[in-house]
């Protein structure tokens, strides 16, 4: 099981922060740093000192990291035109050497695009579906060549389809709950899929669709790789579990019920119960940035016992 740190930075984070914690995330042997991709906090928070870009931030930590991989869950397709997308990603996987991924998701969150003035479309999903074929086709189109795509919503005539990742195939990660379409595409465009912040009964459920859209596709299911998303917090005891509950404003029955929560022990059995039903590679959302020992105590006490 990979254990990947993933962070929600439009909470309240500056540059320097995140970076601390990427340095945790790579220094304790964690497989991976993922962030968010938003610029408006969410519930009871100031956000403060204010949002930072995802990709302008995987890009400053290419160059000050060595080893972990780095990515986005999700990026949101509302951003960013999909022909500049691919050449963000392509260059900041350059700067790490080859170590990027990308998490694309449609877009949701209505009140930041209205705070930023991004525009909102009705119709999102059809635009992911665009915007996945144009970054993928961009990046696997031979130097040499050109790339046109004459779609509803991006219409690209004679690109370049320059520059080229570090990687032979930089890889895509797709996620959600939707039960149709999200297994197609997934089946379509994919290297894993991702079921956020859901229990062990939909997950399954979920990772079950994916793999029967991917065989129907003509793929071989066990070519994705099935990951989760899901908040944690660990504690030695009961009182250091319940103060880092309360740092995030969470209450500890609630994050047991919904998350990785409780003594090492206990969130490594709790791992278990979601490898058995197929999750290879879990995302764990750190709400606390500040709080490294969390972290520490992570990697010495839960990552050392899964094999």
């Amino acid at each position: 099981m990979d254990l990947r740190i993933f962070t929600e930075p439009q909470q309240g984070a500056t540059y320097d922060t995140l970076l601390a914690v990427a340095k945790a995330t790579e220094d304790l042997g964690f497989d991976a740093f993922f962030r968010s991709d938003h610029y408006l906090h969410m519930g009871d928070v100031d956000g403060l000192p204010g949002p930072t870009d995802a990709w302008i931030t995987l890009a400053g930590l290419a160059r000050e990291t060595k080893r972990i991989r780095l990515g986005t869950l999700m990026t949101a397709a509302t951003f960013r035109l999909p022909g500049v997308l691919a050449i963000q990603v392509a260059q900041v996987d350059q700067m790490s050497g080859g170590r990027v991924e990308l998490g694309l998701g449609a877009g949701w969150f209505e009140q930041e695009h209205k705070a930023y003035g991004i525009p909102f479309p009705q119709e999102k999903f059809a635009r992911l579906e665009e915007q996945l074929a144009i970054v993928t086709g961009l990046w696997g189109t031979k130097a040499g060549e050109t790339f046109s795509h004459h779609g509803t919503h991006y219409d690209l005539t004679d690109s370049p389809a320059l520059p080229k990742p570090a990687q032979d195939r930089i890889p895509v990660l797709i996620g959600g709950h939707g039960a149709t379409r999200t297994p197609r595409l997934t089946a379509q465009y994919a290297d894993e899929f991702n079921m956020p912040f859901a229990s062990i009964e939909d997950s399954e459920r979920q990772f079950g669709r994916v793999r029967a859209a991917a065989e129907q596709a003509g793929r071989k299911a066990d070519e994705l790789t099935y990951s989760n998303a899901l908040v944690v917090c660990v504690g030695k005891d009961d009182q250091e579990l319940a103060r880092r509950a309360a740092a995030i404003g969470r209450e500890v029955d609630e994050l047991k019920a919904n998350g990785l929560a409780g003594s090492p022990a206990e969130v490594v059995d709790r791992i278990g119960q979601y490898a058995a039903i197929g999750s290879q590679r879990l995302y764990l959302q750190i709400l606390d940035l500040d709080d490294l020992d969390h972290l520490e105590l992570i990697s010495s006490q839960v990552q050392s016992q899964l094999s």
